[in-house]
């Protein structure tokens, strides 16, 4: 149906984020088998916990390199941009 853009979207579209990744998917698999909870615990002396501002998650941050290592993004900013737009 042709609109003109008078019209405004007045419709809402509910989206589960776990419909969007398939199954077979290799960050599921990563997900499942590799518990990254280490990670808080291995950087913890390197933060200062009550002075500064607040970081990122390391275990993302941790997540995300590993991802461009995954598929192969030797830039940080195109790592930064896929996982943006693919994520």
């Amino acid at each position: 149906m042709l609109r003109s853009n008078k019209e405004k979207q007045h419709e809402l579209e509910f989206v589960c984020i776990e419909e969007l990744v398939p199954e077979d998917h290799l960050l599921r698999k990563v997900d499942k088998h590799i518990d990254f909870s280490f990670i808080t615990d291995k950087v913890r002396p390197l933060y200062c916990e009550n002075n500064g501002r607040p970081s990122i998650d390391p275990v993302v941050l941790f997540k995300m390199m590993f991802i461009g290592y995954l598929f192969g993004i030797r830039s940080e900013r195109q790592l930064e941009k896929e996982i943006r737009v693919n994520a």
